[in-house]
């Protein structure tokens, strides 16, 4: 397979699949950390009127969906990748980091999660996962 062409399908692959399981870790939120009471996240008017009611509690998946998406994202782009392989498996943590960039400007969250989300969650783990592919 020409190069160019697995490294655009690792791409598109990084991003689908790291999309996937962050949303995995998004719909285990409220079955294991009870959402408070009185909390609508059925819509985004819903969940930014009730983020004044979130304990630290309820911001765990959030994170862990966040840093697992792009770690198993910029992993399998590491791995797909016929060249750049870091490059890629970077990118894949700067596209989605701009994800979370755009939740910090539309989403009321605490000043500390939003900083940990943005400083941990997604450049660090594009390279880890980049590390963790160049293993293989």
């Amino acid at each position: 397979m020409n190069p160019i062409v697995r490294n655009i399908l690792a791409i598109i692959a990084g991003l689908v699949i790291g999309s996937a399981v962050n949303m995995f870790f998004i719909s285990l939120n409220g079955p294991v950390i009870a959402l408070p009471e009185g909390a609508d996240v059925s819509t985004m008017e819903g969940l930014k009127e009730s983020m004044a009611l979130f304990e630290p509690k309820h911001f765990i998946f959030p994170f862990l969906a966040h840093a697992i998406g792009t770690l198993v994202g910029a992993y399998l782009a590491g791995l797909i990748a016929a060249t750049h392989k870091m490059k890629i498996a970077l990118g894949i943590g700067v596209a989605f980091l701009i994800g979370g960039i755009i939740n910090v400007i539309n989403l009321p969250a605490p000043a500390w999660f939003s900083a940990l989300d943005l400083i941990v969650a997604y450049i660090p783990m594009g390279w880890l996962g980049g590390k963790l592919a160049y293993k293989k």
